[in-house]
Order: structure tokens, then sequence, then C-alpha cells
């Protein structure tokens, strides 16, 4: 049995994260990157795939765990008849090699505790060699060796192809375990104190977290995800995972399992807005830089996602020795989404570059060279069909919500150059498109039968994207058509006020089989379009409702099953804690109607 996906915690070094079970089990890491190969892999296989316990012997043992403060270490605090004892797990922000540290500290009693680790590289199919070597215990295979480091060594010993260890801890007493990742091929990793190493990582993410800057009624669930995003942030080169999991699925069993280790450009605009509200702009700038080295190039070679430095090649393959989270097949590594033609991710990162520049960010002349060239290409190409925003695997059609991003490319470089007129570009035939797709998406993309902007050109179906049309300023959120379109995507797409992407019965949609739960950023959306259109009231219980949902140390996956009660898909999911963040700041603005 897999535990509940919300029954995960996130620990991480700004640069690769894991994933920490209730159960006292990392059942997920990538080393050394976030898209790297699993060595633990229990998560979409099963333990024989990699994990590592540590964990009361007692099988009456009781857990309560929280983040300490406003950090990324997490504390499991274990009851037994016998005593209880506290496990600390976090990952140092890095400056040589990974590590992953877990602190074991006896607070009443005394407690037997026993910890099992299997190492499994390259997704849980290779079992390293492993042996004791001066004071560790080294595993090997290929490219990769990880080194296990306690300070009670006569503690450990193999069995069964694991890593055993067994020790009894008294009250007031501490041991700690560091698990080191370092190429096989170079001398042993230069070895931390693991108490020192939580001191300091305690001080740099409580010095982070009290830089934010929102100061509304929500401020613990918004200080939260910003540390989400930051623990998604690669640091080296500023980019942000979409989430640090691949195969989660969005229906248990399905097949509606992707990797989201990767960045994506539809998360621009709205992350760069996240960030630089809250006060987070080295952030916002490192974000912003690393957009700025991934779309250089032809523009029409723009892709919609890249890797960590900004990769082009993601090839999606899939991995058969995984049996998959709950038998969700195939189990996926890469992503073939990434050689679709998503037109609005042109309107994204245009509004990306305007944002930045506006809040006051230095602008480095080849920024407005490179708008340019992608606004000469994007007259061109508007009218084309495309895949949409939600990568269906299906025809290319008139997306609504990728002909509405493309009026925001045009509208926010003819207001750029308004706003800095030394800029330079050609504003007349700017507006003129800009024009242009406004008159087309009102006469062809809004159904006045049904009172709804729909999917696509003459579709009958919803998508909550155009939940969006007010938030970006296509249309005010008093328009009727706004108006009707929140109404009826709120009555067709939702299920107890959460919100499905679109319709997939019949596989009218998308062509692959099943369904998916509700898509926790849309629902947020929906709380956005309700307080632009007046009705502060209902946004602000919409987004209470959709707090109650985060799991016990406040995380979000991408989507939830309101039906069964549980999230589902990857975790935790980047564009759900951005939407959290958004709408926040959306209620602490002024006064609307309650």
């Amino acid at each position: 049995m897999h535990p509940r996906i919300e029954d995960y915690a996130l620990i991480g070094d700004l640069q690769t994260a894991a994933l920490v079970g209730r159960d006292g089990s990392i059942d997920w890491l990538c080393l050394p990157r976030f898209d790297s190969p699993a060595c633990f892999a229990a998560l979409v296989g099963d333990k024989h795939n990699g994990h590592w316990t540590l964990a009361p012997r007692s099988g009456e043992a009781r857990a309560e765990r929280s983040y300490r403060g406003d950090s990324l270490i997490l504390d499991t605090v274990w009851e037994t008849p016998e005593g209880s004892v506290r496990v600390t797990d976090f990952m140092p922000q890095r400056d040589r090699m990974p590590d992953v540290v877990r602190v074991v500290e006896g607070l009443r009693g005394r407690v037997e505790m026993r910890g099992v680790l299997r190492l499994r590289f390259d997704y849980g199919l290779v079992v390293p060699w492993v042996r004791a070597t001066e004071g560790c215990r080294v595993a090997i295979a290929g490219p990769d060796s990880v080194w296990l480091r306690t300070p009670s060594q006569g503690t450990t010993y193999g069995k069964d192809f694991s890593t055993r260890s067994d020790f009894t801890l008294a009250a007031g007493e501490r041991t700690a375990f560091v698990l080191t990742w370092h190429p096989s091929h170079e001398p042993r990793p230069v070895q931390i104190d693991p108490f020192q190493a939580l001191a300091d990582t305690t001080e740099d993410w409580h010095a982070w977290s009290a830089r934010c800057r929102y100061d509304g009624p929500y401020r613990a669930a918004v200080i939260r995800s910003l540390i989400t995003l930051k623990a998604l942030t690669y640091a080296p080169t500023g980019g942000i995972v979409a989430a640090p999991t691949t195969s989660l699925p969005e229906e248990p069993g399905g097949v509606r399992n992707w990797d989201y280790r990767y960045c994506w450009l539809r998360d621009a605009s709205l992350t760069l807005n996240s960030l630089l509200a809250a006060g987070y702009h080295d952030e916002a700038g490192a974000w912003r830089d690393w957009l700025l080295r991934a779309v250089a190039g032809a523009p029409e070679d723009l892709q919609i996602m890249y890797g960590l430095a900004g990769e082009r090649r993601l090839p999606e393959f899939e991995v058969p020795w995984l049996s998959g989270y709950e038998g969700s097949l195939p189990v996926r590594i890469g992503n073939a989404a990434v050689e679709q033609r998503q037109l609005d991710v042109y309107g994204e990162v245009i509004d990306s570059f305007h944002l930045a520049h506006t809040a006051g960010m230095p602008t480095e002349p080849h920024t407005w060279s490179i708008q340019r060239t992608l606004m000469d290409y994007l007259e061109s190409t508007w009218r084309d069909p495309d895949d949409g925003i939600w990568e269906i695997r299906g025809p290319q059609r008139h997306f609504v919500h990728s002909k509405v991003m493309a009026w925001v490319a045009a509208d926010r470089a003819v207001r750029a150059v308004e706003q800095f007129p030394r800029l330079g570009g050609n504003t007349d035939r700017w507006r003129a498109m800009r024009e242009e797709v406004h008159r087309e998406v009102c006469a062809r993309g809004y159904d006045a039968e049904r009172g709804t902007f729909t999917q696509s050109y003459g579709s009958p179906e919803l998508d909550a994207a155009t939940l969006l049309i007010p938030r970006v300023g296509f249309l005010p959120g008093d328009d009727p058509r706004v108006v009707s379109t929140v109404e009826t995507v709120r009555r067709e797409l939702s299920h107890g006020s959460l919100v499905r992407r679109y319709s997939t019965e019949g596989q009218s949609v998308d062509g692959l089989p099943g369904g998916e739960g509700t898509f926790l950023v849309c629902s947020f959306w929906l709380a956005d379009a309700l307080l632009l259109t007046g009705r502060r009231r209902e946004a602000r219980e919409l987004f209470e409702r959709l707090l109650a949902l985060r799991n016990d140390v406040g995380l979000l996956a991408e989507e939830y099953d309101p039906v069964a009660g549980r999230q589902l898909g990857n975790f935790p999911q980047a564009f759900s804690h951005i939407g959290l963040v958004g709408t926040a700041f959306a209620l602490r603005g002024g006064p609307g109607a309650d």
C-alpha cells in the first residue's frame, strides 16, 4: 500500500528535493539534481526500488510532524509506550555535494529505533555495491556513490541488500545520520557536522522567510507556499520546477502520469508576480534571467518548457520495472509535451518581461530585442491553431486562452513603449493586432446562447483558463460576458466549488481514457475571478476552503479528488502554491462587495 500523496512532506537544498512520509520513510530522492535518476523510487514503485526508513521499532508508535518555524526543516515527534523521540529531517543548502541529514533526539523514556536504508540507483533498478570504509558505508554503482555516516557506526550492518541501523535513545541523547551523494570517480566527500548544519540551515531559512512583505490575514499559508516555491528553485540557474516528482497520477490507476521536474514558461508571469509582491526581488531576478537564457534563439523554436538550466531536449520514455503509484502506469521520465506548440507562451513571456520592467528590475538592451523578435513572429502566427495551455495530446485547435494571451503579448508590448518611449517598436502594428485579436475572440470564442467563453472556437467545451480573462485585463470584471462566463464555469466545471480544467467525458477533449480530479490552481483562479466581479465574500470563502485542503504541513499537490477526499498529481505543485499566494495578495487588496 502506498501512503496517500498528502502523507508526504518536502525537504530540499535548492537543487533537489526528497519526500518524507508520515511513516518516517524517504520514498523519493533524485541526486544530484531534481531531474537526475532517483536513488529512492518507492514512491512510484515499492520499497525494493529504494527508500530510507527511520522510525521506532514499536508497532504502537504515533507520529506528529511540523516544519520548524518558517523553514524547510521537518520535525517528526514519535510517541511510543516506552517514550518519545524527535526525528529532524533536512538538507543543508548546498555549497559542495548534496547531503540528507536525519537527527534523532530522545525526548522521554527510552525508545528503540530501527533504520532501513535501501539504495537503488537509476530509478530503482540498479543495486549498488556497499562496503564499510573509514567510519562510513559507501554504496557505488556506475557514476553514483552515496556515503552514509553516523557517530554510532557500530549500530549499522548489512542485511537483505540494505543497510540496517538498530539503536536505543534515552531522554537527552541524540545521534545523527548523514547521507551524501558524490561522483563515484572522485575522492570521498567532505564531511559536514550535522548539528552545526542544522543550526546553520535553521538560521538560513528563518532569515529568508523574514523578508516576506505579506502582512495580511493568511501570512502563515503565504510564507509556507513561498518556502515551497523557494525549495523548487534550482539555485545555480534560477529555474523553478513545476514539481519535484514524476508520474504521481491525476487518477489512481490511470494513465495520466507525467514528469513535472522541468520549468514551464506558462508559470512565468504568475511566479514573477508572486515573488515581486512578496518582496523577493533576488529570486524574481534569477527566474527572469533564467527565462531570458531559455528563450534565446529563433522565435519559432520557443518551447513550452525547458530543463533546469534551459535544456531543450527532454525526451520521454517509460520505466517498465516500476509498478507505479497505486498501479498507475506508465511511469514516465521526460515529457513529450515539450514538442507541442502553445502560442500562449509568447504572451506569458512578454508579460513576464513587462512585469519585471515596471517593477524596476534592471533590463539589459537585448531583453527588449528578444521581445520585439517574439512579437514579430507572433504577429504572423497568432491566427494558427495550437495545442493549448493544458498540453492536450490531440488535434490542434483555436484555443481561446491562447488567443487571449496573444492579445496580452500585443497589449504589454504597446504599454511598454508607452511607459518607456526610448524602447521603440512597431506600436501601430501591435495596436492593430491587439484590436484584431480582441474582436476575433469576442466574436468566435464567446457562445452568446450559453453566455460563456468556450475552450476553443466553435467548441461546446468549457475551459477554466477563461477565468483568467479579467485577470490579464482582456475584459473588465464587471463585463456581462465575464460575469456569465464565471457563473457558467462555476456551474458546469465545479464539484463542490472546486474546478476541473475542462471536461474529459467520452475522451472528447484529450483522447485519453479516464478522468482527473479538480485542478487546484483553477480553483484559485475562480476565487480571483469572483473577487474581480465584485464578490469578495464568496472569493474569501472559497479561498479558505482551498486552504483547508492543504496537508498537515501546508502542502498542495496539483489536483484534489473531492469524492475520495485526497490530493492527486505531482507533489508539491508550484502552480498550486503560486495560485495560493496570488489569491492571498488579491484578497488583501482594496475594498470590494461583501
